[in-house]
């Protein structure tokens, strides 16, 4: 039947609608024709995505599934600062239509092929009056959702575009529940998930992810965000967003010569949560990889100097407190050779950190160390033990005064073998700093067009040293470690220090909101692994062990950190053994169940051998969770290592109650996983 509905479909690719000719009396005017109305659907013919113009000749589009709306008549266009918008008058033509299928593999990733299946719709947008400017709109539908971008040719009457504001809308068909970040607030993207209807949306962060009453979920974000602002979204009226593009620093808030295109507008779309978290779709909308062999760039779990800074026993500037001393950082290189890790991060080496760096930046030296840490000495110690040094890049968002000592940076990190770097760009939204075309500092928004371009260059400029980016405070994901593999995670969202300042820390449904939202976007740096949930006084870690454990699972991140004070691991081997086992790099993953905010399980295979790992972690309440293990290789044994909440595991009381225990399975078994109040369990399966 699909085969039939899709060939059915296909006849109709490109279908007019036209009005009928109709006898009428010789005194009444002709009525005009409909606008012609251009359709495509998705491989299995289940998505259509339509674009046709009104009779003022305003472009618009609707988004339907198994017949039914999902996005209801939408705008479409631009406003621009310095000529007439593209808003009415436009003409719908030249139809062009493709269908692409293809397997490619990630160097690296959350599973090992992808499959990039869709079919195309282009069509061109032409203004009916004088100087007759045009655009085309392309759609890209695949089974799980759509892509939809502006294009600008290269023409007499348009040969820069300065960008006011985009008239794309996202009308959602039918009442629906949201999770949403604010948009426009200082702490750029380090906020808790709103959970409220619709309606109740303002100004919203992408990813936001929507869940109709008939359980339809629909996750809106961007792909491929290059040399533009990042897309926010108002909500005007009822169901009905606007996009809203983050500030530039001058006048227009995009800046673009032409020819050149816009990121992609994403709607993910699918009948459960689970089926969201499984969507390769951000990935498949951006260009395959530009570095050619990126072999070099390794995944990997990693411990730091860093943890007991946010515990204040530590600090960042020098003195008698400083944490990155060559004794301190050739004990976490021991421990981290000891353990299998592959490296250690030192955070507050470098000259700047003393004073009032936060938002400032000037002060930061990226080649000269404090005298207490001996760079070159303490690289070679930890090459010598199989261990590399992590970088530490922080900008407080100068990004201009970083730019300014990029090549000497990366130059030393080069020449001592650091192979990794994690920058950072602590500053008020709307705070950092970059450099104008007008060749003067300016301030710039986190996710502007200059700082998209800023992030890109650092990215570019480390690979050609061969080493790989994570960004913290950066710009937002949008897949764009498909075409640069060396960008290889990056924050974005609230992490685990907020739980060692507390007041108040990461609630227990904060992980369960991230793997429906932000995680859609891309793998995140969330520092995970913290057996002291007991902080600063009066703050508390709202996790069991166990949770923190599956945590490895759930969060998706090619480097993974071991963040917790090493005495704390050191104290208890038995639970940290599953960090030591855990792997980084993945050849298949299976979401098993979820809903957004509440729970979730998630099963990934090994890269490099045939075992498999299981996280699954919950919100407050404490759940039963049904898992079937076909997910496993029929007809092979295998044996369950579980940690799991012990009868008194509770978050707020006894969080360090864990049951550890092996148990025989197969791919015919089912589970039930216990999950305290913010709990969660880990499960190696070791392949016999």
């Amino acid at each position: 039947m699909p085969n039939r509905l899709f060939a059915l479909t296909a006849l109709l690719l490109l279908s007019i609608t036209v009005s009928t000719s109709v006898s009428a009396p010789a005194s009444a005017a002709p009525t005009p024709p409909a606008p012609a109305v251009f359709s495509i659907a998705s491989p299995d013919g289940r998505l259509t995505a339509s674009i046709t113009t009104d009779h003022e000749g305003r472009p618009s589009y609707r988004v339907d599934r198994n017949g039914a709306p999902v996005i209801s008549s939408s705008r479409l266009g631009l406003i621009l600062l310095d000529a007439p918008k593209f808003e009415r008058n436009l003409a719908v033509s030249n139809p062009r239509t493709r269908s692409f299928d293809q397997r490619w593999e990630q160097p690296w990733g959350e599973r090992r092929y992808i499959r990039n299946h869709y079919n195309e719709l282009r069509v061109t947008l032409t203004e009916r009056t004088r100087p007759f400017r045009s655009f085309d709109v392309v759609f890209r539908v695949y089974d799980d959702g759509l892509g939809f971008r502006y294009e600008f040719p290269d023409q007499a009457a348009l040969k820069q575009l300065r960008i006011a504001e985009e008239l794309t809308e996202f009308d959602i068909a039918g009442d629906a529940t949201a999770w949403w970040i604010p948009a426009g607030e200082w702490n750029r993207e380090e906020y808790l998930y709103n959970r409220t209807p619709l309606q109740e949306v303002g100004d919203a962060q992408t990813p936001i992810t929507l869940r109709r009453q008939d359980g339809l979920h629909v996750t809106i974000h961007e792909a491929a965000l290059v040399d533009y602002s990042g897309m926010n979204l108002t909500r005007v009226e009822a169901h009905r967003l606007k996009a809203n593009l983050t500030p530039g620093i001058g006048d227009g808030k995009v800046v673009r010569n032409a020819p050149f295109h816009t990121p992609w507008r994403t709607l993910q779309i699918s009948d459960n949560a689970a089926g969201l978290a499984m969507s390769s779709l951000i990935l498949n909308l951006n260009e395959p990889n530009a570095l050619g062999d990126v072999s070099w760039v390794k995944p990997m779990k990693y411990v730091g100097v860093w943890w007991e800074m946010h515990l204040d026993k530590k600090s960042w500037a020098s003195g008698a407190k400083h944490g990155a001393t060559n004794e301190n950082v050739r004990r976490h290189i021991d421990f981290a050779a000891a353990h299998g890790f592959g490296g250690v991060l030192v955070e507050g080496w470098n000259v700047g950190w003393d004073g009032d760096w936060f938002g400032n930046g000037e002060d930061f030296s990226f080649t000269e160390s404090y005298p207490d840490f001996d760079l070159d000495a303490l690289t070679a110690y930890a090459n010598a033990k199989g261990v590399q040094l992590i970088g530490h890049h922080e900008t407080s968002g100068h990004a201009a005064h970083y730019e300014s000592q990029l090549d000497a940076a990366f130059n030393l990190y080069q020449r001592v073998g650091i192979r990794a770097v994690k920058t950072g760009y602590v500053a008020d939204a709307g705070q950092a700093k970059v450099i104008g075309s007008d060749g003067k500092l300016h301030y710039a928004w986190h996710e502007g067009q200059d700082m998209a371009r800023h992030h890109l260059k650092v990215v570019t400029e480390a690979a050609k040293r061969h080493i790989s980016v994570n960004p913290h405070e950066p710009v937002k994901d949008s897949g764009l470690r498909r075409t640069y593999p060396n960008w290889i995670t990056r924050e974005g969202a609230r992490g685990m220090e907020f739980s060692a300042w507390g007041n108040p820390g990461n609630p227990p449904e904060h992980e369960t909101n991230l793997v429906f939202t932000r995680l859609l976007a891309g793998p995140m740096d969330y520092t995970p692994g913290i057996f002291g949930t007991r902080t600063r006084p009066g703050s508390q870690v709202a996790t069991t062990w166990a949770k923190q454990l599956a945590l490895y699972v759930v969060i998706y991140s090619p480097l993974q950190m071991a963040a917790d004070l090493l005495d704390n691991y050191e104290a208890n081997p038995a639970p940290f053994q599953f960090i030591k086992d855990v792997p980084v790099d993945w050849d298949q993953t299976v979401v098993l169940n979820g809903e957004v905010g509440d729970y979730v399980t998630i099963a990934r295979k090994d890269r490099h051998s045939d075992n498999w790992y299981l996280g699954a972690v919950s919100d407050d309440q404490a759940r039963s969770l049904p898992v079937a293990l076909s997910f496993l290789q029929a007809g092979r044994r295998y044996t369950a290592q579980i940690y799991r909440d012990g009868e008194r595991a509770d978050w707020k009381t006894t969080p360090e109650d864990i049951v550890i225990e092996e148990r025989e399975v197969s791919s015919s078994d089912t589970l039930t996983l216990r999950l305290a109040a913010g709990g969660g369990q880990a499960i190696r399966f070791i392949a016999q």
